[in-house]
């Protein structure tokens, strides 16, 4: 891979580009402050409706002008909201690059927010957030966030139905233009750039951008526990959440390998024991999600109700052995798990547009950006001891066990 390069451009926010050698693509990420945790706590789905119009017009074109001055130049854009940064992505041959940036930035800091945009805009956003009435495992995944974390990250990033149907035009216009500043902000690109120029080029387009706009600070850890909610079909979901390493810390990356022993395919001892064993469920996984502050895993299980208590007793059972001794890890499956992260690192590297979303968000949450050399080089040092170690002193903590179906079943915590 290229040469990672920083730069800090003149309105405060950091530039890092790699550039990539054997790709005529070029890719940008583009991180602002603006993600659902910035939402007033009674207009929340803000973000999510600005998701939209951010893709209907920007500066002095309209929705249709926008979108056939974006696919002149071959563009593939999109835009979608996190937890505290709302992100603009864009992929693109390296050489219309320098000619799309003016577009970039008025859809970034110009959008028009037109008021005949608002309405579709919120159409689509009241239907997302319906449609999840109709996706079990989406419901389930909600759930947990909002009994698990504390505020506002326990938000599900659609809204709610009186937070959408209560925003007003003025509302969102100037609630972007507040939220939207360089300070908190981040700018990577991959792939054909050329950082000389793309800096040069941005600060231009960004001369007048300034401002500040400090995250929220996050509330009480919630009281977490058992819950369940009723729900009259022939499935069961149940999901298990525990906080883990944030994504600076260490031993973040034992936990991701722990992770990979217990989900890592077919071979992963949750598969293993849980569905291929004894035949409990459909789907069982587990995923763990790091950022700045915090981590978590999440592991999950859908089955049938007259299979639910035990799949959720094994599932249990699971998470607490790998701690034990007679749990420990095993070379074979140590090696499995490694060789699974190195192999998505190698599929990562191949995609300007995995890369650059790579580096914001390492500049984020790390302060700095890492090349795939750098991760794979930790992988390949980390020893089966380490991780076992590790193991034998790791706690869940407060977990919080979520089932969505017919009937609550007995919590094993």
């Amino acid at each position: 891979m290229g040469e990672i390069k920083s730069r800090t451009l003149k309105c405060g926010a950091p530039l890092i580009v790699e550039r990539m050698d054997g790709v005529r693509s070029a890719a940008v990420t583009w991180l602002v402050p603006c993600g659902g945790a910035f939402d007033p706590a009674d207009r929340l789905g803000r973000a999510t409706m600005w998701g939209e119009l951010l893709m209907r017009g920007g500066g002095a074109l309209n929705s249709r002008e926008q979108a056939d001055a974006f696919d002149r130049l071959g563009v593939s854009r999109g835009t979608e909201s996190g937890a505290f940064t709302f992100r603009i992505g864009a992929t693109l041959l390296g050489e219309h690059l320098e000619e799309a940036l003016p577009l970039l930035v008025d859809m970034a800091l110009r959008p028009r927010m037109d008021e005949d945009a608002v309405e579709p805009a919120r159409d689509l956003a009241l239907q997302a957030l319906a449609s999840v009435n109709d996706e079990p495992h989406e419901r389930a995944g909600l759930l947990i966030r909002a009994k698990h974390q504390p505020p506002p990250l326990d938000r599900s990033g659609l809204g709610t139905e009186e937070g959408l149907k209560s925003l007003s035009r003025e509302e969102l216009v100037n609630g972007w233009r507040e939220c939207a500043k360089p300070a908190e902000s981040i700018f990577a690109a991959a792939g054909v750039v050329d950082i000389d120029g793309l800096e040069a080029r941005l600060n231009a387009l960004l001369d007048r951008w300034s401002g500040t706009n400090p995250e929220p600070a996050v509330g009480p850890t919630p009281a977490r526990g058992y819950h369940h909610e009723e729900d009259d079909t022939n499935q069961v979901q149940i999901l298990i959440a525990h906080d883990a390493p944030a994504e600076p810390d260490n031993d973040s990356l034992l936990e991701k390998l722990t992770v990979g022993v217990l989900s890592g395919g077919m071979a992963g001892r949750l598969f293993s024991e849980v569905r291929e064993k004894r035949g409990l469920c459909y789907s069982v996984n587990a995923g763990y999600r790091g950022d700045r502050d915090y981590g978590a895993v999440t592991a999950y299980v859908g089955t049938t109700p007259e299979r639910a208590q035990d799949s959720l007793d094994v599932l249990w059972g699971e998470l607490q052995r790998i701690m034990s001794v007679p749990g420990r890890v095993t070379p074979e499956e140590f090696n499995r798990a490694r060789v699974g992260m190195k192999s998505g690192l190698v599929f990562s590297g191949e995609s300007t547009g995995a890369r650059s979303s790579a580096l914001a968000s390492d500049q984020r949450r790390l302060g700095r950006p890492r090349s795939l050399e750098e991760i794979a080089a930790k992988i390949d040092a980390v020893t089966l001891d380490q991780l076992n170690a590790y193991l034998a002193r790791r706690s869940l903590g407060k977990v919080t066990i979520v089932t969505l179906g017919p009937k609550g079943l007995k919590s094993p915590g």
